[in-house]
């Protein structure tokens, strides 16, 4: 089991605790050294003020904070959780994730997503109606670009006539794509588009209506899923292995017991996943760090040891 943790730079609440230079080189390199595989965080360029107001959060450019993370770090992952595909065109993505890749030394983790959000896809001029075609076709996109040192690409959106985006990722073909989303059509993506997927666990029919997708709230409605996920890759006549990323069930309750988290983690990995995400407290970036190295000791080494 290899673990991604998530970084509070949505707390902008809190000022320079968690925004700022000193903040993300902190929080990066204590990560680092507590032996977490990968820093986290999400994407949201322009989330409506009515959101944020029920229960969303701010999110920095993922490209920019993880560059800033591989500045002040040596090995540990950067990963995106979730990118929000349709929000831009596929080859500055492409371009992005190539420069980070090759700047970084080939540690790049990509779990790329729809989107959901009717508000932010309007302002971004996206046609929220074609996402999940805006969607499959950008990864399409992103791979032709990364495949060789000139490309072309024609498909029902986007287009691209003897390009060249260099330097190319330092992980080949590509990094680690993991496709979000519950659905069974999420699962298919994974399945036929993708090298892991990424479900969202937990917060009940409500939610999942926010996000507009399945709900996935018991280990049991999981397991399903990933047998669903198997059964399909066995039909398509994949045989490389699919990743799996997910926050554990346990972590999303108020005051969880490490031990409840470790066992939860425990449960995931018999049913196959080799992800989790985990993510630390606090209101001050002292009382974070404390708690994130509590976090380490309590669930991460002792889930790693078990």
């Amino acid at each position: 089991m290899k673990f991604s943790l998530t970084l509070p730079i949505d707390h902008i609440q809190y000022g320079s605790e968690f925004i700022g230079p000193d903040a993300i080189r902190e929080m990066c390199q204590t990560a680092e050294a507590l032996g977490f595989d990968a820093v986290n965080l999400t994407d949201h360029p322009a989330p409506t003020v009515n959101w944020l107001r029920h229960g969303g959060h701010y999110a920095q450019d993922p490209f920019v904070l993880l560059a800033m993370a591989a500045a002040h770090t040596k090995h540990i992952g950067l990963h995106t959780y979730l990118l929000v595909l349709p929000y831009r065109n596929p080859f500055v993505t492409a371009r992005a994730i190539s420069t980070l890749d090759a700047f970084s030394g080939g540690r790049v983790i990509i779990s790329a997503g729809a989107g959901y959000l009717k508000g932010e896809f309007k302002t971004l001029g996206i046609d929220f109606d074609k996402r999940n075609e805006i969607f499959e076709e950008t990864i399409v996109a992103m791979k032709s670009a990364w495949a060789s040192e000139e490309f072309s690409f024609q498909g029902a959106f986007f287009q691209a006539r003897d390009i060249s985006i260099l330097p190319l990722p330092v992980q080949r073909p590509h990094p680690p794509i993991w496709i979000g989303g519950n659905s069974k059509a999420s699962i298919r993506r994974a399945v036929d588009l993708g090298d892991g997927w990424s479900p969202m666990l937990g917060g009940g029919p409500s939610l999942a209506n926010t996000v507009r997708t399945a709900d996935i709230s018991t280990m049991e409605e999981l397991a399903v899923r990933i047998k669903f996920m198997r059964d399909y890759a066995v039909d398509r006549g994949r045989i490389k292995p699919i990743d799996l990323c997910v926050t554990p069930l346990a972590q999303l309750k108020r005051t969880p017991a490490p031990s409840e988290i470790v066992d939860n983690i425990l449960e995931l990995a018999e049913l196959g996943v080799n992800w989790c995400t985990l993510s630390a407290r606090g209101e001050t970036r002292s009382q974070w760090l404390k708690n994130l190295e509590g976090v380490a000791h309590a669930v991460m080494n002792q889930a790693k040891e078990a």
